[in-house]
């Protein structure tokens, strides 16, 4: 199929994926044209295949919260003033109030999202959804980007590219997914198939917070199921919240992160894995004890924490899967018939080298087979490009544990923001002396 080259003029820059990064990023340029003149506006435009917005829907347990602060939103580290703030969408929604009087930092995922979607509203002149970009190339002074909207391939131009393609679900290698095997980020989407057939009994794999949260909603809603926790560990480890280890989480940690020998960024990614992988809120924990003990007191046990156990085998049915758990510390091993098996096994981010294209080869990779990364959140490249791509997500190895976290979007916005327009001076102020 052929593509057609779309006339609009050339983008200053391209985005690919529009999540919170790339929102974030949008608003940080929507707040910078506001005041530019308009040789200074920067164009910059969003494609999204998804139809609309949309941040990891299929875990939108009613109930749930965030794991960060409200005020580590789309702008207020960037810029307090913001009218994006989480604040700015309470007073909107005119429940300003009722939150003071809620005493939280931390809203519930369905609220948060809610705010996402309002700012992302506001920013529906920059995106178009339900667009997918399935090649990118240097086309002399701009990059050609080729992009899939129905059956129509179109396009576009640009001088920048910042991708921010998010998370991927993953699972333990070998493992199949089938009608009633999932991965937790399905869960609230299908969760209604089993409507007519109630499951008796499912398993929920993994050890982190998205686990014990699956769990705790299987057991809410299907009270007649047994639900089996199964993960290698001896028990839900709490997630390090205290105030000295957040400051992993700060924007100066970056830097520190950035800086460091990568002996050293290896030592701190093992110091402080208890802030983010694998980890349960401590209520939730508790919470979930509770449950099992007063299952044990009344001798109707629905919860099992099946701990210290790995899965030996599994047999995917149409109906479910015939689960092998086994107790590592003895080799024991129990068949489970489970007509739901899901997997909350995390995410990874995904791999940006389908999408370069031909223009992996100009990029700079490590031994480890990681793109090199600017402090920018540059892509490093072996020879000139006609302009720069810059990466949201994947960029564990260079800049920290923020990565793909919300703590720092906001402040990585600004930055490549500020880097976009640096290096255009520098692009323009050359030009003119070479003219």
């Amino acid at each position: 199929m052929s593509a057609a080259l779309n006339e609009e003029n050339v983008h200053d820059v391209l985005g690919i994926g529009f999540g919170p990064s790339n929102l974030a990023l949008a608003i940080a340029v929507e707040e910078h044209n506001r005041t530019a003149s308009a040789a200074e506006k920067l164009d910059a435009v969003f494609f999204e295949r998804q139809e609309t917005f949309g941040w990891h829907r299929g875990m939108l347990i009613e109930g749930t919260t965030m794991q960060v602060s409200y005020l580590k939103d789309l702008v207020t580290m960037r810029n307090p003033a913001s009218d994006f703030s989480f604040l700015s969408y309470l007073h909107d929604k005119d429940r300003l109030t009722d939150f003071i009087n809620h005493k939280t930092l931390f809203p519930t995922r369905v609220e948060y999202h809610d705010y996402l979607e309002w700012a992302a509203a506001r920013m529906s002149d920059r995106v178009h959804y339900d667009s997918e970009v399935v090649e990118l190339h240097p086309a002399g002074e701009h990059f050609e980007v080729v992009v899939r909207h129905g059956g129509r391939l179109a396009v576009h131009r640009a001088r920048n590219i910042v991708l921010a393609t998010g998370l991927e679900a993953h699972v333990p290698e070998g493992a199949e997914l089938g009608a009633r095997v999932w991965h937790n980020l399905e869960l609230m989407h299908r969760v209604p198939e089993l409507a007519e057939a109630p499951p008796r009994r499912c398993v929920v794999v993994g050890a982190g917070q998205s686990a014990a949260e699956v769990v705790d909603y299987l057991h809410r809603t299907f009270t007649d199921a047994e639900v089996c926790a199964v993960f290698g560990r001896y028990g839900y480890s709490p997630a390090d919240d205290s105030p000295f280890a957040n400051r992993i989480f700060d924007p100066q940690a970056v830097d520190d992160f950035f800086a460091s020998s990568p002996e050293f960024r290896a030592k701190l990614m093992n110091y402080h894995r208890n802030t983010n992988y694998s980890v349960v809120d401590l209520d939730l924990i508790e919470e979930l004890y509770a449950r099992s003990y007063q299952e044990k007191v009344t001798g109707k046990q629905r919860l099992r924490i099946m701990h210290a156990t790995g899965l030996a085998d599994t047999e995917v049915r149409p109906d479910g899967a015939t689960v092998t758990a086994e107790f590592q510390p003895t080799g024991e091993r129990e068949v489970l018939e489970a007509d739901l098996l899901i997997y909350a096994t995390g995410c990874r981010s995904r791999d940006p080298y389908r999408l370069l294209g031909e223009t992996a080869r100009h990029c700079a990779w490590d031994a480890e087979g990681n793109l090199e990364i600017e402090r920018d959140y540059r892509i490093r490249t072996t020879e000139p490009l006609p302009g720069s791509i810059y990466l949201q997500g994947g960029t564990e190895h260079t800049h920290g544990i923020t990565s793909s976290l919300l703590s720092n979007g906001a402040v990585r916005a600004g930055e490549i923001r500020d880097s976009l327009l640096a290096r255009r001076s520098t692009r323009t102020r050359n030009y003119a002396l070479t003219s």
